[in-house]
């Protein structure tokens, strides 16, 4: 399905998986346990946003295919 906002949460996602990536190579370089909870509360903030973000677009996508049923039985 194209849809430009489905496109824009995509892209949201991709970013957020990106971030995590970078934040995950950093976890394991630092030794500093001060340090270390500050990226991990990083993550835990980013898995939030990702959850969040499939979430809409789990309900975005079942309203558009809803939409697409009421007009094709028209």
């Amino acid at each position: 399905m194209d849809d430009p906002y489905l496109n824009d949460l995509r892209g949201e996602f991709n970013s957020y998986s990106n971030q995590l990536k970078k934040l995950k190579k950093k976890l394991l370089k630092i030794n500093s346990v001060d340090d270390q909870l500050n990226i991990i509360e990083q993550i835990d903030s980013l898995a939030k946003k990702m959850e969040s973000n499939q979430k809409q677009s789990v309900k975005v996508t079942k309203s558009r295919l809803k939409e697409r049923k009421k007009k094709s039985k028209r």
